[in-house]
């Protein structure tokens, strides 16, 4: 079989469907994420509350948890019978499990420990010392939110970003619980993945399993190579 030949039968076999909506949810998952994720970390890194560490615990349920342990309960959460689930049924007539939106819900709660945990130890990793300077120099704190803390943080921003991202496209569980498997709204690469392995196609198995990790070495090295370049400014 010619190179042409190999290239052609692996592109045949992929769902284009499925990768464009994982391709999809996890840039949003990644994107909405981010200023949640920010302030998270930021208020963990540098402030000493009452029920710190409950709320820090909370964060990382979603890493010791069985994805289906954690999607079954997000699919109550978001049920027709609760309240989230009927005030969103109220907005658009539509249900929340089962949808793209419902989908993005349970993307956004099972990643926050991916986002928030690299740029925790970031923030924590500026010495007070530098905020205070930049204070003193007349810069206001969003200026030096911006102008300071970003850039110095900018490594676990990155890295989260990237673990985010990555970690969204190969979920499994939470997104069967909650999404189910509806081609085009609900069908990940992921699911389509399995599908395939279910019915013995190992050839679409395999070509679409090698694009996943293609495409998640990629974002990964990408995001690590922007952080790189942002530093040496």
């Amino acid at each position: 079989m010619s190179a042409v030949s190999t290239v052609t039968a692996a592109i045949a076999v992929i769902d284009w469907p499925a990768l464009s909506l994982s391709l999809q949810l996890a840039t949003a998952t990644a994107l909405l994420l981010l200023p949640l994720a920010i302030w998270l970390a930021r208020l963990l890194a540098w402030s000493q509350f009452r029920h710190q560490a409950a709320l820090e615990a909370a964060i990382l349920l979603p890493l010791v948890l069985p994805p289906t342990v954690l999607g079954y309960y997000l699919l109550l959460g978001f049920g027709g019978a609760s309240p989230l689930g009927q005030a969103y049924h109220a907005l658009t007539g539509r249900a929340l499990v089962f949808s793209f939106d419902g989908l993005l819900a349970a993307s956004l709660i099972f990643n926050l420990p991916f986002a928030v945990q690299p740029m925790q130890r970031s923030f924590a990793a500026i010495p007070r010392e530098v905020r205070e300077a930049a204070w003193v120099s007349g810069l206001s704190r969003w200026q030096t939110f911006l102008r300071i803390e970003v850039p110095l943080a900018w490594p676990g921003i990155a890295a989260a970003l990237a673990l985010t991202f990555a970690h969204t496209l190969g979920e499994f569980g939470v997104v069967l619980m909650v999404g189910g498997s509806l081609p085009g709204e609900t069908k990940t690469i992921a699911i389509a993945i399995y599908d395939q392995a279910q019915a013995f196609n190992d050839t679409a198995a395999a070509g679409m399993s090698a694009l996943l990790l293609a495409l998640s070495f990629v974002a990964v090295l990408l995001v690590s190579r922007l952080g790189r370049s942002v530093l040496r400014r």
